[in-house]
């Protein structure tokens, strides 16, 4: 039964081949995305099938043939899967950007096989200290000199440490980073602001130009409203009394947006909401309408996307619900030029869709704010949710059963707990010397510290490597992890060592486009096989001179 009759757009014959109508032959057809293809019906039966050559004709002219042409679609390239403006705007080649992940997991060499790949990478500055940031940005610098390349680095919220913040931001301004991603931010403060308006000139048509741009990494709507909103009065006002914006530079951040890239992140590893992305992005791109309509904004504010996303599948759809750009993260941790260890990342590529698990976050443990982290082949999860009863349970160090002090001394710590207020202290001395203050008065707040010491440098082990420690790695992994290796099984992308993030991200933005495609011909009545829409890795290059 057809519902709708098929109409024609004009006659078709061929040439050097026969169309595609078998399953075999469809799917060698379908791949072939930067060809044009014609879809025809045989007029004696009415089945649809595929054509790269051929001549066509349009409906009006008298020639013969036994085929009509439904369609003719042009090529299709994954660089164009996406939005242009951000292609322009960023001058790179492709949609897509490799997530800051932290304590430089997003490494200094992952920034800039991003950058020469015609992408763009996020260092992964959270977690470290300002020295280790400004390495790598000078890292990152000397290997991409004047070329041109774009690239960026995190900026995180730091509600605890606002000077560290404030310094930060300092740093980027003063090496001229020209893209941050901003995460973790619940509201805005006056440094990232600053970082965004620093710089803001108009043309003589009164065209504003902005030398710094934000990346806004949210997952809430009512966050994204603050990105997308012109910078509050207020804050503008205190930046100009402090010297730190020029008065034209407020007035026209009174007009534009404090951020126009706005990543939607949906599940993910690390800090998440565990919101789908399919319902979370399209509430925030009705925000974005709602918001340009009513302050009349002249230029696009881009929605990207990211959580989840590990197979061109994944990708496809991201970029069919109106995404300007994708971004990856857990993926990422797996290529050759991550940060985590080998061991780590060995582990990585072992993972399923359901070794993930949400943890105690070290940042936010007394809160009981959670992060989502690898589950297979470490203990972490469950000795960190360990760790949060016996805090909920008791108001000292002191108040917790011996029993229980034994087990975490030999089974967590593997140390005595005398040993690790030792280190903590010595820790909080240089970073944040408050904190031994509080400490010294509230034996709970101690007691926190404490367990946060085994959260806190369960990270460290898996980037370090500290094989006495593997049981204990922290390795923050969303389920788009399990996705890419159930994807990559079988191709040259399951062996660790031929992951660089360049390959990964070439083959995810290919097979999207493969995808794409195979969805357009299904939408015209071609029955398309269902193997047409698993692109399988292979090597890949592409001319990005230009």
């Amino acid at each position: 039964m057809q519902c709708q009759p098929l109409s024609s757009i004009g006659s078709w014959k061929p040439t050097t081949t026969y169309p595609a109508f078998s399953k075999n032959d469809l799917l060698s057809v379908i791949p072939r995305v930067r060809e044009p293809v014609h879809v025809i019906q045989e007029k004696s039966n009415g089945q649809l099938g595929l054509s790269l050559s051929g001549l066509a004709f349009p409906v009006t002219a008298t020639e013969n043939s036994e085929f009509r042409l439904m369609a003719t679609l042009p090529a299709l390239y994954p660089e164009w899967l996406g939005e242009r403006s951000f292609l322009e705007v960023h001058s790179v080649c492709f949609p897509y950007v490799a997530g800051a992940m932290f304590r430089g997991i997003a490494s200094a060499d992952m920034v800039i096989e991003m950058a020469k790949a015609k992408m763009i990478g996020f260092f992964g500055a959270a977690g470290l200290s300002l020295t280790n940031i400004e390495k790598a940005i000078n890292t990152i610098k000397t290997a991409i000199g004047d070329s041109g390349l774009s690239w960026g680095s995190n900026l995180i919220h730091s509600p605890n440490e606002p000077d560290l913040e404030e310094k930060v931001v300092d740093l980027y301004l003063q090496e001229k980073v020209r893209r941050v991603s901003a995460s973790a931010f619940m509201r805005l403060t006056p440094n990232v602001v600053r970082y965004a308006c620093t710089g803001l000139s108009a043309d003589n048509n009164g065209k504003i130009h902005r030398k710094n741009f934000i990346f806004a990494k949210l997952s809430r709507p009512e966050v994204a409203r603050l990105f997308m909103l012109p910078a509050p009065k207020q804050i503008l006002d205190l930046l100009v009394a402090q010297g730190k914006l020029t008065t034209l530079e407020a007035t026209l951040a009174s007009e534009i947006p404090v951020a126009e890239d706005i990543t939607v992140e949906a599940d993910s590893g690390g800090h998440t909401d565990n919101r789908t992305l399919t319902a979370l992005f399209p509430t925030i791109l009705t925000i974005r309408d709602e918001i340009s309509s009513e302050k009349g904004y002249e230029r696009p504010i881009r929605i990207g996307a990211a959580g989840g996303l590990g197979t061109p599948s994944s990708i496809a759809a991201a970029f069919s619900m109106g995404a300007a750009y994708v971004l990856t993260g857990s993926v990422n941790q797996s290529a050759v030029e991550s940060g985590l260890s080998p061991e780590g990342r060995e582990m990585l590529a072992l993972a399923g869709v359901a070794d993930v698990t949400m943890a105690p976050a070290a940042d936010m443990f007394e809160l009981g704010v959670k992060v989502q982290v690898l589950k297979r082949g470490t203990m972490f999860s469950n000795r960190a949710a360990n760790l949060y009863t016996i805090y909920k349970a008791n108001n000292s160090i002191d108040t917790i059963p011996q029993d229980v002090k034994t087990r975490l001394e030999k089974d967590v710590f593997h140390a005595p707990i005398e040993k690790v207020w030792s280190d903590t202290r010595d820790f909080f001395s240089r970073r944040d010397p408050a904190q031994i203050e509080k400490a010294e008065k509230n034996p709970k707040h101690l007691m926190g510290l404490i367990f946060k010491w085994y959260l806190g440098n369960s990270a460290i082990w898996a980037i370090a490597g500290d094989s006495s420690h593997r049981i204990d790695y922290q390795i923050c992994c969303g389920p788009s992890m399990g996705a890419f290796n159930t994807w990559v099984k079988g191709s040259y992308l399951e062996k660790v060592e031929n992951r660089t993030v360049s390959d990964i991200a070439l083959n995810l933005l290919e097979g999207a486009a493969v995808v794409t495609r195979a969805q357009q011909f299904r939408s015209y009545g071609v029955p398309v096989p269902g193997k047409a829409f698993n692109f399988t890795p292979r090597p890949l290059s592409y001319n990005i001179e230009s």
